[in-house]
């Protein structure tokens, strides 16, 4: 969430950069209003309560019984017309909190200017896509064959856009996770936290999902809970509506979490394979920092999460996102690209994006620069470290052999259990 004062101060600049993330200058200008209604609706509600006060005292000291009961019938009339005012001003301040909330973040300084993908930037490609001297076969293909991807009864139990991963290839989704929080931890400083799938809305509205996504999102409706559709939202409202020491920055966690999302494809789009589903696992890296650190956190955790893809000998390329095409809630944000050569195509695996204090006004995260210093906004940061099930498609077509098995990255030998998932019995 934006601050108002910096929206009132700078209207005219507020607009210009929202303009760029395609939010138009005419809800800066309702917001405002919405604003000037909610601050006249609580002036008159509170000049209304000190009438009342100070009619009340006067009352104590009317000796006539006629007068004071006249005075006190007036009172009554005070009494509805603040009833009506607290109406009044509580509607005002929910439509300004509507809209509050529907504002995106502004873009960072450094980000391009462009109106939508097609205006992204590749900052860098890193290692050669494979070439296979026998034709390459997609996972969806691949992975029925070697009888560790069941898309049938994927279907059969929960319906379109589920799967099953059978044998290797659910001990190879489990090693990815298991390996990946192991590199994070020991290698890169984050600290593990194993959080709950299920969140309350507030916490959602605190990383920004509602209320804009609330359709891509599932929920109990019945317990008000909600589904997450990434860690991220567990994890960054940990520190929801807290006061953090100085010295306990910059806080860096990692968490796995399966995550929930409604998968709105068109026809004839990502229909194929495992790589969108309503249902998939991810292991996602949160910090939360200084403020005039966060550019530097950011590069930071982009080479976090770059690493896997090393490690894992993925080629992979780092792209910027523009200003058309940054998220709802980021102030910058680089995706990261591994290439599938059986699906003939980038897939992203993470994207890491720095929120500036965007994040943190919603969720009331804040620390204290100095000891009896006035708390401060921090700003949070995050990204996949990596997303699932990408990796493994990437995984199995990049190190698929002429015999239809595949060879596992040395990395992942020892959590697999094996060298090479070969074909197995598809009971």
């Amino acid at each position: 969430m934006l601050d108002i004062r910096l929206i009132r101060a700078e209207p005219e600049r507020v607009k210009a950069e929202l303009a760029k993330v395609g939010f138009p200058a005419a809800e800066v200008d309702a917001l405002l209003d919405a604003d000037r209604r909610r601050r006249e609706a609580l002036h008159a509600l509170e000049t209304l309560r000190a009438e009342r006060t100070n009619a009340s005292k006067a009352i104590r000291d009317l000796k006539d019984p006629a007068e004071r009961e006249r005075a006190i019938a007036a009172q009554r009339a005070v009494g509805e017309r603040i009833a009506a005012a607290e109406a009044a001003a509580a509607a005002a301040e929910a439509d300004f909190e509507r809209r509050m909330l529907e504002v995106p973040n502004l873009p960072h300084p450094d980000v391009p200017v462009g109106p939508d993908e097609s205006a992204n930037v590749v900052v860098r490609s890193v290692g050669e896509p494979r070439r296979l001297d026998f034709p390459a076969l997609p996972h969806w293909d691949l992975g029925p064959q070697l009888g560790i991807i069941d898309f049938e009864r994927g279907v059969k139990v929960s319906g379109s856009r589920f799967y099953v991963l059978r044998g290797a290839g659910a001990r190879l989704q489990r090693a990815l996770i298991t390996w990946m929080l192991d590199l994070h931890t020991r290698e890169h400083g984050y600290v593990e936290v194993y959080p709950p799938a299920m969140v309350k809305r507030e916490c959602l509205v605190g990383t920004g999902n509602l209320p804009k996504f609330g359709d891509n999102l599932y929920r109990d409706a019945e317990e008000d809970l909600w589904f997450v559709p990434t860690a991220e939202v567990p994890v960054t409202n940990l520190y929801r509506d807290e006061v953090l020491e100085a010295e306990r920055l910059p806080i860096r966690h990692v968490a796995y979490t399966p995550c929930f999302r409604r998968e709105k494809m068109s026809a004839g789009r990502d229909v194929r394979g495992i790589k969108r589903g309503h249902q998939f696992d991810k292991v996602e890296l949160v910090k939360f920092v200084r403020p005039e650190t966060s550019d530097a956190e950011l590069a930071g955790l982009l080479d976090d999460a770059e690493d896997v893809c090393r490690r894992l000998g993925l080629a992979y390329r780092i792209v910027q996102m523009c200003t058309g095409d940054l998220s709802f809630v980021a102030a910058m944000k680089y995706d990261i690209e591994v290439w599938a050569p059986g699906s003939g195509e980038w897939l992203e695996v993470s994207s890491c994006s720095n929120f500036r204090d965007f994040q943190a006004r919603r969720a009331g995260i804040r620390y204290r620069p100095a000891p009896r210093a006035r708390p401060e906004l921090v700003h949070t940061l995050n990204g996949s470290g990596l997303a699932l099930p990408r990796v493994l498609i990437a995984v199995l077509e990049t190190y698929q052999r002429a015999d239809r098995s595949v060879s596992l990255p040395e990395v992942l030998r020892p959590y697999v259990g094996a060298d090479v998932i070969a074909a197995q019995d598809p009971t």
